[in-house]
């Protein structure tokens, strides 16, 4: 059976995908050959991040409605979809100072930290601050679609919840925290943790830990990536839009996701 080749108007791939639409959206701003792989790069990661963004807020609305296989499902998907993310920096991760000084001055004062939907991302993770909506004042739709996401509760704290709801001792005070607060690490939640890892091994909390723990290493090394392309192409400089660069990445590094899950494992 023959392909159909006869359409009336685009194709419907082209309907679907939009595909002229994204292959439009590179425009250089220096002559250099390799800057079309670094912005296209930046676009692919814009993209992993808003797919992250969906699975995330769909297993934190799945965990708010008891749901734990939909929850589940949304966490294993976004861990092959960080495996991807992860892999962007392939492309750019070997970057010598001078081939990245070729076009660094296009990107004017542009910088990562300045991404609107990473923002996203990172507060799911629990990563608040009010002081990051700052640099998108300028655009209406997109600050106030951050600042909803200040106030609402992180993923973290709708699987604290769950963990409340089936009957473990997360404290009132963590349960009721303010949620445009960055998370803060518990030794009460710590012990939840405990209590839920000294159970049978095939038990579906223990699962959703081992789920998100899985998240929290892919989002660690996706930091830890970054910070090794960052200081492989441009040492200790200051950053692009008058960022600490290096310092700055640095300490993002050294801030462990869903931090007890990590600590409780020194006391089961």
């Amino acid at each position: 059976m023959e392909p159909n080749f006869e359409f009336k108007g685009t194709t419907p791939y082209e309907d679907y995908v939009r595909a002229s639409v994204i292959t439009s959206l590179q425009h250089p701003l220096s002559d250099e050959p390799g800057e079309m792989v670094f912005l296209v790069t930046s676009q692919v990661m814009e993209l992993w991040f808003t797919v992250l963004v969906h699975e995330w807020t769909v297993a934190a609305r799945a965990l708010r409605d008891d749901d734990l296989p939909r929850a589940m499902a949304a966490l294993k998907r976004s861990t092959w979809e960080l495996k991807a993310l992860n892999a962007s920096w392939k492309p750019i991760d070997h970057l010598t100072p001078a081939q990245f000084n070729a076009y660094r001055t296009a990107l004017g004062e542009g910088s990562g930290f300045q991404s609107a939907m990473y923002r996203r991302l990172e507060f799911l993770l629990g990563e608040k601050s009010a002081t990051m909506l700052v640099p998108h004042r300028g655009v209406p739709g997109q600050y106030a679609e951050l600042e909803k996401a200040l106030h609402e509760p992180s993923l973290y704290d709708e699987v604290l919840r769950l963990l409340h709801r089936r009957g473990y001792p997360v404290p009132q005070h963590v349960l009721e925290r303010d949620p445009t607060q960055r998370y803060q690490p518990d030794p009460q939640v710590e012990r939840v943790w405990e209590q839920v890892y000294a159970g049978p091994q095939e038990d579906e909390l223990v699962r959703l830990g081992e789920a998100l723990t899985d998240v929290a290493e892919l989002v660690l090394r996706w930091r830890n990536d970054h910070l090794l392309a960052t200081r492989r192409a441009m040492g200790a400089k200051v950053g692009t839009g008058g960022s600490a660069g290096v310092a700055w990445l640095e300490k993002r590094t050294r801030k462990n996701v869903f931090p007890e899950l990590w600590t409780a494992r020194s006391h089961v």
